[in-house]
């Protein structure tokens, strides 16, 4: 290894300690190279690194708690993930500005938007941003903040502002647990904050679950049953349990 290169490794696994995720051209920026020379010097340290929807991230997080490791949690349920998404992809219009949640979820949706359809996607999670991406006519807004590898997702000031600023026409949220009495949950903090946020600036809210997820209960609350326009399940529309 050269000793510029080493220097480069260096730079970069220090400035990860720090911000824990870099997009590609701010880190070209901060090094003073090429983009290329960024994914090459990445690319050969994979035990290090890792790419994630244009954005360098630490390789220790997507083996722990990153998106591919969510991804493998929703296994046992992908397949009523994807049938979900197929019930409720008519949510969406072409020219649409559309929040997609983060999760193991909301993907399937992405995976399902017509590839001539053009919306403006707004999203904070780099799972989904990832997917979003290889839509050639989806303008992407991504919410900025504090990257938090458990559900790679941002949140913050930042992201609310942003938000603030946006009219949203349709929301696409998911949960962790949905409850008749009790509302819509999920397992962190502040992707409550992120959702609420959402909901509020948007015409209309769908909430996409898997029927698993109906009766149960997660810390963080973020929205009443009555909040959401349609509840959709791997069986289209749901009518929650009393």
């Amino acid at each position: 290894m050269s000793h510029p290169k080493a220097r480069r490794i260096s730079a970069l696994s220090d400035a990860l300690v720090t911000h824990r995720v870099l997009h590609i051209k701010t880190a070209a920026q901060m090094l003073g190279v090429s983009e290329m020379t960024v994914r090459r010097d990445v690319g050969a340290h994979g035990d290090r690194f890792a790419f994630l929807g244009g954005h360098i991230v630490p390789a220790g997080d997507l083996e722990r708690d990153g998106p591919y490791d969510l991804a493998r949690a929703g296994d046992s349920h992908a397949t009523a993930k994807r049938r979900a998404c197929a019930h409720a992809i008519g949510f969406i219009k072409p020219d649409d500005t559309v929040f997609f949640d983060c999760g193991t979820t909301v993907p399937h949706l992405v995976d399902l938007l017509p590839e001539e359809i053009s919306i403006t996607a707004v999203c904070y999670a780099l799972n989904v941003a990832e997917r979003l991406v290889r839509k050639r006519n989806v303008r992407l807004v991504m919410l900025g903040g504090v990257y938090h590898p458990a559900s790679a997702s941002f949140s913050g000031p930042e992201a609310l502002r942003t938000l603030n600023g946006l009219a949203i026409n349709v929301a696409v949220l998911s949960a962790a647990g949905i409850d008749r009495q009790r509302g819509a949950t999920c397992a962190h903090f502040h992707e409550a904050e992120i959702k609420r946020a959402a909901m509020a600036r948007s015409r209309q809210t769908v909430l996409l679950v898997d029927s698993s997820k109906i009766g149960r209960l997660r810390p963080a609350f973020f929205g009443e049953a009555q909040a959401f326009d349609a509840v959709i399940t791997e069986d289209g529309a749901a009518e929650l349990p009393a």
